[in-house]
């Protein structure tokens, strides 16, 4: 039964690498998948969903105007998926997030969503809130604070490696400007020990 799946985490937890480990067990039994990323996200290149450990694939890609249920059931026409892989699901809108669940409803395709959950600021992303209410299953792929406790937020920083509070929600970006961290490491990171 097909199902619509979030997978959340932090910055640098594997989401990509776990995405495309997911999508190459499909391929090795003969199966097609369909892999989706945002498009502003060009950091691996263009359509390109890649993880830091150094493995990559070539992706469709979609932004906040695209139909996504569109989208797959002109790939469905082409021939047969077994699964749709979704990367960077926060940047999804509500209404996105709505066509993947028709896409499984209607499609019988399941869909794999991988994204972060908050922002550095500890707010929902517009995408993951919807998929945390509409996903049939979520799991948590975790990663670890310089503690040693679970990484469950992130911080954005400056050149300086000070953590910021303000400034916009969408910022792209990796190592040199995310960091993950555990609750209690990210309030004294942004000041916020009250």
């Amino acid at each position: 039964m097909a199902k619509l799946y979030f997978h959340f985490s932090t910055m640098n937890a594997g989401k990509s690498t776990v995405l495309l480990q997911a999508s190459h067990n499909y391929h090795e039994r003969g199966m097609q998948t369909y892999l989706l990323t945002a498009r502003f996200d060009n950091r691996a290149g263009q359509g390109r969903i890649a993880s830091r450990i150094g493995i990559g694939a070539d992706a469709d890609t979609f932004d906040a105007s695209d139909d996504l249920f569109e989208k797959i059931q002109n790939r469905v026409a082409q021939g047969e998926i077994a699964c749709v892989f979704l990367d960077e699901a926060q940047f999804l809108t509500e209404k996105q997030v709505w066509q993947l669940a028709r896409a499984v409803d209607d499609l019988g395709v399941p869909v794999m969503c991988y994204g972060l959950r908050v922002d550095f600021r500890g707010k929902l992303f517009p995408g993951s809130a919807a998929l945390l209410a509409l996903a049939d299953e979520m799991r948590e792929v975790r990663t670890i604070c310089h503690c040693g406790k679970k990484a469950t937020m992130v911080v954005r920083q400056n050149a300086d490696g000070q953590a910021l509070r303000e400034g916009a929600q969408v910022q792209i970006g990796g190592n040199e400007t995310y960091l993950s961290l555990c609750r209690r490491h990210w309030r004294e990171a942004v000041g916020d020990t009250a």
